[in-house]
């Protein structure tokens, strides 16, 4: 799918800053926001990966948008704003963030050392608090958008995924709570749950194998994967004035998988 269903310059002069942006849906979601005139700030971890990153993302922009990519770890909130501040000082105010960084490997709880749990949970759910709270300060009000990344985990158990469902569901509620908060102040706060999504590390960990793929495909309503494009017509989507009335929503994006529970998921490790 195409931008095309939107209007150009959509985001046009406006400054948006994106964890986890250096790569994935993220990634894309970043791409999406540059080619219709947004100034992105893109953070992730690794160096290397940001500076393919801003290249990938200069060559995308579009209507006056430019883009910038930064080393952060969300879990340090020291480290997340120094980083905040320097994304300010060159791009002004923000007016949408995204919480995207995220964890996840595919393992049974008894066999998930406490550190594995807590990493998860730190950087998916810690790290979306510390960017959220220390990014208010520079959030264009009223107007501003927050869009959190979770996952179809947060409202269904999945085996192997104990700590991404409890991670997920936290971001979940911490949207609602901050769409309470944050409301009378212009700020709208919302969460995109995305299911199997193609050509991401995440499905990669989860249906590591040809066999596997299929059998989760077979299981999804729509038969098919989502595209990382579809998600990153989403969150544009919910960061401009035609979700101005949508707040506090958790949208789910997952050709149906979650009406069926996720037995599907589960099912492909034998439990």
């Amino acid at each position: 799918m195409s931008d095309d269903v939107f209007r150009e310059g959509l985001l046009r002069g406006r400054a948006a800053f994106i964890t986890g942006g250096t790569s994935g849906i993220n990634l894309t979601i970043a791409e999406t926001f540059a080619r219709h005139g947004a100034k992105v700030t893109v953070i992730g971890r690794n160096a290397e990966r940001a500076k393919a990153a801003e290249d990938t993302l200069r060559a995308a922009a579009q209507h006056g948008g430019d883009a910038q990519a930064l080393s952060c770890d969300v879990r340090d909130y020291a480290s997340v704003e120094r980083t905040l501040a320097a994304a300010v000082e060159r791009f002004g105010e923000l007016d949408v963030l995204v919480n995207g960084a995220a964890g996840n490997f595919p393992a049974p709880a008894l066999a998930m050392s406490a550190n594995g749990f807590k990493s998860v949970v730190d950087i998916d759910l810690l790290g979306t608090f510390n960017v959220s709270r220390a990014a208010f300060a520079h959030l264009r009000k009223p107007g501003a958008s927050v869009v959190n990344i979770s996952a179809g985990q947060a409202s269904h158990p999945a085996a192997m995924q104990a700590h991404v469902c409890a991670a997920k569901a936290g971001v979940d509620m911490l949207t609602r709570t901050l769409a309470i908060e944050w409301g009378p102040l212009g700020v709208r706060v919302n969460s995109i749950a995305p299911g199997p999504i193609d050509d991401t590390e995440g499905m990669k960990r989860l249906t590591p194998t040809d066999e596997m793929r299929a059998k989760l495909a077979e299981q999804i309503p729509l038969r098919r994967y989502g595209t990382r494009d579809e998600i990153a017509q989403l969150a544009l989507m919910l960061c401009t004035p035609l979700a101005r009335y949508i707040t506090g929503a958790v949208l789910v994006a997952d050709g149906g998988q979650s009406l069926l529970g996720f037995g599907g998921l589960t099912s492909l490790y034998g439990a």
